[in-house]
């Protein structure tokens, strides 16, 4: 299987799991991954999703099989099959609604880097590189594509990337602001952000996501939603318990958000977090 999603205690793990084509993405995959997705954000028992090479200290992902690709875009069908599918990964991802890592040992190039983008942090060791390439393949990076590198990085940088197609090195990437956390261990600062992020309030960093991408989508000023959503936390059981446990001193233990049910479903429910 090219994909898999395994679980360890909070965290989920999409793994990539095709090496042998640089964990390149074929039509099968773009299909796969907001199935696995949409299982990661319904789980109660998952706090966080971490994207990953199956394999240690191989490539991310290496992007859309070129292969396939070369084939496929000739087919009017084919390729817009295939840009609907890889949209809505990028679309879905981002929007995620518990944390999500990038994971990043090896390269990370092309739609490969998209997913690192559309994440809400990337991890990476010191042997990552990242690009994208459309310059170098005489195409177009789309226009969500675009704006969550730009958004990332800022648009000169962004250029610079999209313009020359050049590989940055995990030290570069860091600098722009494209790597969260490097790190010569990167597992043991895998390790550190999944405590740190399963350690407190899945509610408020839910709703704290809904906000930044508010703002990153254009909104500027509160309104009746983003009022309410403020005053149902001062409400909320995860207010409550977060402020019981400062007076008395202990660790909180917070419940997980009502979280909407998969797909086309309006019924809440409650679960304790691990």
């Amino acid at each position: 299987m090219t994909l898999r999603l395994e679980r360890q205690g909070a965290v989920a793990h999409l793994l990539i799991d095709r090496a042998d084509k640089r964990n390149a993405f074929n039509q099968e995959m773009w299909d796969l991954f907001p199935q696995l997705l949409a299982q990661a954000m319904a789980d109660p028992a998952v706090n966080v999703l971490v994207v990953r090479a199956a394999k240690p200290d191989s490539a991310f992902c290496a992007g859309a099989d070129i292969g396939e690709f070369a084939t496929g875009a000739r087919d009017r069908e084919w390729r817009a099959a295939n840009q609907a599918a890889i949209n809505r990964v990028q679309h879905e991802l981002a929007r995620a609604a518990k944390p999500t890592i990038a994971f990043i040992e090896g390269d990370c190039v092309g739609g490969g880097c998209g997913i690192a983008l559309a994440c809400d942090f990337r991890v990476a060791g010191p042997k990552a590189r990242f690009g994208i390439t459309p310059a170098k393949l005489g195409l177009v990076y789309p226009l969500h594509d675009t704006k969550l590198l730009v958004d990332l990085v800022g648009p000169a940088q962004a250029k610079r990337i999209l313009f020359t197609g050049t590989l940055l090195t995990a030290a570069e990437a860091l600098a722009i602001g494209m790597v969260t956390l490097l790190d010569t261990d990167p597992a043991a600062a895998l390790d550190r952000i999944t405590s740190e992020l399963v350690a407190v309030s899945g509610h408020s960093q839910r709703m704290s996501k809904v906000m930044v991408q508010r703002i990153l989508d254009g909104q500027v000023a509160d309104d009746d939603t983003t009022r309410a959503e403020f005053a149902a936390a001062l409400a909320g059981d995860a207010f409550a318990e977060g402020v019981g446990a400062f007076l008395e001193k202990r660790p909180p233990v917070f419940r997980c958000a009502p979280l909407l049910q998969p797909r086309r479903a309006t019924a809440r429910s409650w679960a304790a977090c691990p």
